[in-house]
């Protein structure tokens, strides 16, 4: 069993969800700094993060989806390290939804079930396609309304997608936000799939 870290590179201006801020960070004191405001006793190095809780490699949590719902830090831990499926869908095309055929399919082809209490990984290839540049904030093929629910009664816990949405940019995400909200798969990691190869199945999947 092979553990992979779905974490990405958080660096200055990391691209976020359009109309989020963007990741800021940078030194806030230096060590020269530092030791002249002490008068040379002590000198310390500190650095500043400011994020949005939607950049980089993220977890949506069921509150994000409802108001009802749970917020991240009630979560259990125990559900972000959980067997997991990456599966090929890099056939489809850009902007197009991703339906419950295409996963059946997908998943026959990769040979391996999808995990009761798991996750599913999707590689679309979108963002090696398009990152870092605007099309990667636009041109996401993704699952729509029922591929949601044939994932939902996978019995998964979560699913990831190589993008910044689960569904296609526009009524279908805004859809399957709200399918999310009351279907088993109460949240979703957005992560870089590209480390995460369909042609290496049957791991753990650690989402973060």
């Amino acid at each position: 069993m092979k553990i992979v870290d779905l974490s990405r590179e958080l660096y200055h201006r990391t691209p976020s969800y359009p109309g989020h801020p963007p990741v800021m960070h940078g030194v806030w004191k230096t060590h020269e700094e530092s030791l002249a405001e002490s008068g040379n006793v002590h000198g310390l190095a500190s650095m500043f993060i400011s994020m949005v809780d939607h950049a980089g490699a993220h977890i949506d949590a069921p509150r994000h989806f409802g108001k009802s719902g749970i917020s991240i830090d009630q979560y259990p831990l125990e559900k972000c390290i959980v067997p997991g499926i990456c599966i090929d869908l890099r056939h489809v095309a850009p902007r197009a939804e991703i339906t419950p055929s295409d996963l059946e399919t997908a998943v026959k082809s990769g040979g391996v079930p999808v995990p009761k209490g798991g996750t599913v990984l999707l590689c679309t290839g979108h963002h090696e396609r398009t990152f870092p540049r605007k099309q990667y904030s636009t041109d996401n093929s993704g699952v729509n309304v029922a591929a949601t629910e044939w994932l939902a009664n996978q019995g998964i816990v979560h699913f990831g997608i190589d993008s910044m949405r689960p569904g296609p940019e526009g009524a279908v995400n805004a859809l399957v936000h709200q399918s999310l909200s009351s279907t088993s798969p109460t949240l979703r990691a957005c992560a870089i799939l590209k480390r995460c190869s369909p042609e290496a199945n049957s791991h753990s999947s650690v989402c973060r």
